[in-house]
């Protein structure tokens, strides 16, 4: 018959080394496994993390933000300009700020560079607004405390005076 030449399903090991093998054997493959759920694991969390921003951190934080959203959400809702303030809103409004503090800023770094001073005051916080076009435009009627008189010579006095003859 074919049975008698055929080896059974399930022989027992001959010697004890061959049974010291095979649990070796068993427990490399259950640590390869143990790694490889690990490894799974440790991708299932990075991807849920790239998705959701961080919990942890002020709304100043979380958005990138140097200017502080709570006080300006705070504020916004003190002013009673609208019933409700949108959580965008306050977040917006920080980085609108933020934007136009740096922007000022760098201008009157730069004024403050052709000076050849090392510190800005408000004289060069005032230059460098009215130097650039849409800044005078927007904070062209603002006062700056300290920031002086704007140069410049007003065209009544450029106007020569015919001169008389005596």
């Amino acid at each position: 018959m074919a049975m008698s030449s055929e080896q059974p399903p399930f022989q027992m090991p001959m010697h004890e080394s061959d049974v010291l093998g095979d649990q070796a054997e068993v427990m490399a493959i259950l640590k390869q496994q143990k790694r490889i759920q690990a490894d799974k694991n440790k991708e299932m969390k990075e991807q849920k993390s790239k998705g959701k921003p961080q919990a942890k951190g002020n709304r100043s934080k979380r958005a990138g933000l140097m200017f502080p959203v709570g006080l300006i959400d705070r504020k916004l809702k003190e002013m009673g300009v609208a019933k409700r303030v949108g959580q965008g809103a306050s977040v917006f409004l920080a980085a609108v700020l933020e934007y136009l503090t740096a922007e000022v800023l760098e201008l009157a770094g730069n004024t403050t560079q052709e000076a050849k001073k090392t510190r800005i005051l408000p004289r060069h916080i005032q230059l460098a607004i009215h130097k650039d076009e849409e800044l005078e435009k927007y904070l062209g009627n603002t006062t700056i405390a300290a920031g002086g008189v704007l140069p410049g010579i007003p065209s009544i006095l450029l106007q020569q005076q015919p001169k008389s003859n005596k």
